[in-house]
């Protein structure tokens, strides 16, 4: 997770802007990440890839008795500490990578579309699940690996003899490892695992998967965004919730 893509001035400039928006954070991934949360009043919880912290901040307001939120981005640690912040939230800069340096214990890991630019993805499962209480939770998003195998090769959409879309045309699924590509910016690194791989490493950590959700967006959302209907042909986002 050391690249630090959210600090490109170029990058920076462009997602904030994206985020301004009607997009498919808030239409879609959010409203299907909070439907899942477990109750949250007086529980410690650590977001992981907080970013702005408006998650860290919801968090809070939903009734948390303290929130730690992480991110290598100072750029976006910068916006949560003047935007987002409040009495029950921490904000630390700090790499995934490293979560082996926190010693307290928390009833809720939560991420939001971080987990895809982790390099090592059994040595997350395994500091996670060393930090939640018996009985804790985890639950997180990222891109869906449909999405993570085609950034490489540009994976994209085939339209009816009508003009609709009908279909996705994407390959490199069952190739795991690094991808990079173009978002805003060249050079953007991810990493794809196949949803099997996933799901066995959560498993084999010690994972319960209570849910494996991949989102599909309300009517009123559809009706807000017209380009969410693309979601029925092919999912943008993967959630997964599991206990210890």
């Amino acid at each position: 997770m050391s690249q630090k893509l959210f600090d490109n001035e170029i990058f920076f400039a462009a997602y904030r802007k994206l985020r301004s928006e009607k997009n498919y954070n808030d239409l879609l991934e959010q409203p299907a990440m909070r439907r899942l949360l477990p109750g949250l009043k007086g529980k410690a919880v650590l977001d992981l890839g907080c970013g702005y912290g408006c998650g860290s901040l919801f968090l809070a307001q939903s009734g948390a008795k303290r929130v730690l939120g992480i991110d290598l981005s100072e750029k976006m640690l910068d916006v949560a500490q003047k935007d987002f912040c409040h009495p029950l939230v921490e904000y630390r800069r700090m790499d995934m990578e490293d979560l082996s340096q926190l010693t307290e214990a928390f009833d809720l890991v939560y991420s939001s579309l971080a987990f895809h630019y982790v390099e090592d993805f059994l040595k997350l499962a395994k500091d996670i699940y060393r930090l939640l209480k018996s009985g804790g939770v985890l639950l997180f998003s990222q891109e869906h690996p449909i999405v993570t195998a085609t950034m490489n090769c540009k994976g994209h959409y085939n339209l009816s003899q009508d003009g609709e879309y009908a279909s996705y045309t994407f390959s490199d699924y069952g190739r795991g490892g690094k991808r990079i590509g173009h978002w805003f910016i060249d050079g953007v690194e991810n990493y794809h695992r196949p949803m099997g791989e996933i799901v066995t490493t959560l498993s084999q950590t010690g994972f319960r998967i209570e849910a494996l959700v991949e989102p599909l967006p309300e009517p009123w959302a559809v009706s807000e965004k017209p380009d969410l209907a693309k979601e029925y042909i092919k999912p943008t986002f993967l959630i997964i919730k599991a206990a210890k």
